[in-house]
C-alpha cells in the first residue's frame, strides 16, 4: 500500500474548516492529516491549532503570509515523505470510507501521475472538451514523484494547469476515480468568500480566452 498524507490548505473558513475535518475524521479515523493555514488574518489560525491538537493523527502548519492555493499545494508535495498527497478542500464534506486507498494505488501505477475526478481544460485553464486532462483540485491524490518532475501547481483559477499540460506531453495521465461518490465538494469556499487574488491577470484571461486567443 502507498503511504498517503492527506492535506487541507485553508484560508480564513475555519467554519466550512470544522466541517471538513470532522467528517474526514469520521470515516479516515486515523489516516495521516496535515492542515496548513495559508497566512489566516481574520483569527481563525486558532481554529486550525486547535485542530491539530485536538484530532488524532493530525498536525497544524502555520504559515506566515497567504500564499495562495497552488503555491501551498505546491509546498506540501515538494516536502511531503509520502509516496501521495491527497488534497482535499476546506468546503467539503466526507460521507463514505474507502477511497484512500484505491485511489493511492491507481495514482502510483506506471504512468499516472493524479488521480480523481478528470475534467478538461484549453491553455487559458477553461473548460474544454478537447483540452488537456486536468484532475478536480477539491478531492484528488497527487503521486508525489511524479508530481516533482512536473512544474510546479501556480497561483491560477486552475492551479494544476500547467502540471496537467506538462504531464500530457509527457504521456502521464489522470486515473479518473468516482471520489465525488465519496466526499462532497460544497463549492461555496474559499473562493467565494475571498476571491482568486488574481486581480488584472484573471479579467485579462478571460477576455483573451473568449477572443480565442
Amino acid at each position: 500500500m502507498p503511504s498517503v498524507q492527506t492535506a487541507i490548505i485553508h484560508f480564513q473558513t475555519p467554519d466550512l474548516l470544522v466541517q471538513a475535518v470532522e467528517s474526514f475524521r469520521r470515516h479516515e479515523p486515523e489516516a495521516p492529516l496535515l492542515l496548513v493555514d495559508n497566512g489566516s488574518a481574520d483569527g481563525s489560525a486558532k481554529v486550525v491549532e486547535q485542530l491539530g491538537r485536538d484530532q488524532p493523527h493530525t498536525v497544524a502548519r502555520m504559515l506566515p503570509e497567504n500564499r495562495f492555493h497552488g503555491p501551498a499545494m505546491d509546498l506540501v508535495l515538494q516536502e511531503s515523505e509520502a509516496d501521495c498527497v491527497f488534497f482535499l478542500d476546506s468546503d467539503t464534506i466526507t460521507h463514505r470510507p474507502g477511497f484512500l486507498r484505491p485511489m493511492a494505488q491507481h495514482a502510483t501505477a506506471s504512468g499516472v501521475w493524479a488521480c480523481g475526478q478528470v475534467t478538461r481544460a484549453d491553455g487559458r485553464g477553461f473548460a474544454a472538451s478537447e483540452g488537456t486532462p486536468v484532475p478536480v483540485s477539491a478531492f484528488m491524490m497527487i503521486n508525489t514523484a511524479a508530481y516533482r518532475s512536473l512544474p510546479p501547481f501556480i497561483h491560477h483559477g486552475l492551479p494544476v494547469l500547467q502540471a496537467s499540460m506538462a504531464a500530457a506531453e509527457k504521456g502521464l495521465r489522470v486515473h479518473d476515480f468516482p471520489v465525488e461518490q465519496y466526499v462532497e465538494h460544497l463549492g461555496r469556499g474559499t473562493a467565494e468568500r475571498f476571491g482568486y487574488g488574481l486581480g488584472w491577470r484573471s479579467r485579462l484571461n478571460y477576455l483573451l480566452h473568449r477572443f480565442g486567443l
